[in-house]
């Protein structure tokens, strides 16, 4: 079975889609039409900007969306996927690459969530972290145990936990993790606490306009980041998508589920390889602890 998996924000990188926009005349379309949509030439930014300019949340959320799904439709009658998946900003692309959401809408959203998100990150100073080297449940124990609001943000494979909150609550949980055995706490260079509760503003603002979206079944189960479970009711996925700002990405179990329902093969759609060097650790992951129980 085919997954194909969508990533999120991190992935970009100066040039992205200009060799799609040179070489396809529906993707230069697509791109041409996301202008006028957006209000600003987001490819000017994307083909020739600096590192600096990409990096900005308005911008960079609809530029990974774009790449992505506009690669997908460039792929036509090859993208057959019995199951998508997105991490974070990826899940929006992986609902309109498997149908469920239009091209103007998905955009739209994305450019809604970006400036929400935006405006939450002004409004108190916070940020995130990479661990490496714990196992959650202890990650999960030390950030509890912190006076601050800090919490698991991204479950990116065995290992590997990022976590969100105040600067404060950061720097307390990195100094304890730390003493925990960590690896590495690692402070990312991010602009606020993604999937963490200071998301609540940018949560209540992007509520109504999904609420108020066309979200149509998809043409294969998505696995959602809120529970890492596979839908298709259109309901449960707006809902999902509602509570993803303020909820952990569970990437790890997603990959787990994808595995486990039967996923063959996984193609990552997007800019950079991210995300197909983290289902590698999950599937090594599985393959050990499955070894062990024998």
């Amino acid at each position: 079975m085919k997954a194909y998996i969508f990533p999120g924000q991190g992935a970009q990188f100066v040039g992205m889609g200009k060799e799609l926009y040179e070489q396809s005349a529906e993707a230069k379309a697509l791109f041409e039409q996301a202008n006028e949509i957006l209000g600003f030439r987001i490819t000017d930014i994307m083909f020739n900007g600096t590192e600096e300019d990409l990096k900005e949340t308005k911008v960079t959320q609809p530029a990974i969306f774009l790449h992505s799904v506009i690669l997908a439709k460039v792929l036509g009658t090859s993208f057959k996927p019995d199951m998508v998946a997105g991490h974070s900003l990826g899940e929006f692309s992986a609902l309109v690459a498997a149908g469920a959401l239009s091209f103007e809408d998905g955009l739209r959203l994305v450019a809604a969530r970006a400036n929400a998100m935006q405006k939450a990150c002004e409004l108190q100073a916070s940020t995130m972290a990479a661990i490496l080297g714990l196992e959650d449940h202890v990650v999960e124990e030390i950030c509890a145990k912190v006076n601050e609001v800090v919490v698991p943000a991204n479950y990116n494979c065995p290992g590997q936990l990022v976590i969100s909150g105040s600067i404060a609550g950061i720097d307390k949980a990195c100094e304890l993790l730390t003493e925990a055995g960590a690896k590495r706490a690692i402070k990312l260079n991010v602009g606020g606490a993604f999937h963490s509760p200071l998301m609540e503003s940018a949560r209540a603002e992007l509520q109504s306009a999904i609420e108020n979206t066309e979200i149509n079944s998809p043409i294969c189960p998505i696995y959602q980041n809120i529970d890492a479970k596979p839908y298709t009711d259109s309901e449960s996925i707006k809902q999902n998508l509602i509570a993803q700002l303020t909820g952990a990405v569970r990437w790890t179990q997603i990959v787990q589920h994808m595995l486990q329902d039967g996923a063959t093969s996984f193609t990552e759609v997007g800019p950079g390889n991210v995300l197909q060097g983290l289902v590698k650790k999950v599937d090594r992951a599985m393959e050990t602890h499955s070894a062990s129980i024998a």
